[in-house]
């Protein structure tokens, strides 16, 4: 326990570089705070400490990555376009991927189920890490109320999105931000074990509650606002 709260304190001791009430971008957070994220966590990963490893990494997202302000990136749009995140008036739901991790069975289906349940109060955007050509296959299985898009590090301007995003908390991650992109929480999603006929169960239960646990988290600060406004 005392060897994890040397961690833990560890990963907080920047906490005066921006703890004076004005707001920090999530991309300025990840870099003063990730390299030690990283060395605590292989080395627990390294050692087979999966708990730790969660524990380290659930930490850095509480006490360093909750608050800040996501990056105004544009992604680029699988059916064409541009998504520039400013300009989203709801909540957004980012989940990341690549074409070649593969989706669990019953992953996809759970996103789109939650897609038309709440996509009319909250954005969801799905975002590859790759090129157009190699995601096609597997965008095509999202619904039409997500938003698919994808970023390369061969693509002119995704450098800064692959630096802060995928080569820091990998994937697939999934980062809930509110309606002014406010980090409210970013997840990593489980994947299911067992027996091969009862991957989709599996599958689809566990993304279907971790987003809605993100969501309902979300969702309620949303809610909170708008009671906050109305008392004035």
């Amino acid at each position: 326990m005392k060897h994890i709260l040397l961690i833990l304190a560890s990963l907080l001791l920047p906490l005066s570089l921006y703890s004076q009430g004005d707001s920090i971008y999530f991309s300025n957070a990840i870099k003063i705070n990730f390299k030690k994220y990283k060395d605590a966590s292989a080395r627990a990963y390294r050692k087979g400490d999966m708990e730790k490893g969660k524990f380290l990494f659930d930490s850095l997202v509480k006490h360093r990555l909750e608050g800040t302000t996501f990056d105004d990136y544009t992604f680029k749009k699988f059916r064409g376009g541009k998504l520039k995140l400013a300009e989203v008036d709801k909540p957004v739901v980012i989940i990341t991927y690549a074409a070649w991790c593969v989706p669990a069975p019953g992953e996809i289906p759970a996103i789109n189920k939650l897609a038309q349940q709440y996509g009319k109060d909250v954005k969801f955007v799905v975002l590859f890490w790759d090129r157009r050509e190699n995601m096609k296959k597997t965008a095509r299985k999202f619904g039409s109320r997500i938003t698919v898009c994808y970023a390369h590090e061969s693509y002119k301007n995704d450098a800064p999105i692959i630096a802060s995003m995928k080569h820091t908390l990998g994937f697939p991650t999934s980062f809930y931000l509110d309606e002014n992109l406010k980090v409210v929480d970013i997840r990593r999603d489980s994947k299911p074990v067992g027996p091969k006929k009862t991957y989709y169960k599996k599958g689809y239960a566990l993304n279907y509650n971790s987003v809605v646990d993100g969501l309902g988290q979300l969702l309620m600060n949303r809610q909170l606002a708008k009671e906050r406004l109305a008392g004035n």
